[in-house]
């Protein structure tokens, strides 16, 4: 059996307009279509866990295969529905439990 090892991100979204979970992660699925196509979108297994729109924070899940690829994408994302925005993954971990933890020490620090 293969065990299938999962990556989290948490991403800031960096706009001065409100974004709808939707908005957001069809943009992330085209910017993984548009760089590497229909095989690479499938093998990402992309999953919005957690969608914040007062703190602009989303929690995406992926694949430890994928992550650079969705990185990658992230990345290329200017736009998000016509509307200027730019992501920056804040921190990525194994466990959501982690991930939390990362988020409180960046913003402590």
């Amino acid at each position: 059996m293969k065990v299938l090892k999962r990556r989290y991100l948490a991403v800031s979204i960096d706009s001065h307009e409100t974004l709808g979970s939707r908005d957001f992660m069809d943009a992330v699925w085209g910017a993984v279509s548009r760089l590497f196509g229909e095989y690479g979108a499938s093998q990402a297994g992309l999953s919005l866990i957690d969608y914040d729109e007062t703190k602009k924070l989303a929690i995406v899940r992926t694949g430890h295969k994928t992550l650079e690829m969705v990185r990658t994408a992230l990345a290329s994302i200017s736009q998000i529905g016509k509307k200027p925005v730019a992501l920056h993954v804040l921190a990525v971990s194994g466990t959501i439990k982690a991930l939390h933890r990362r988020l409180e020490e960046h913003s402590v620090s």
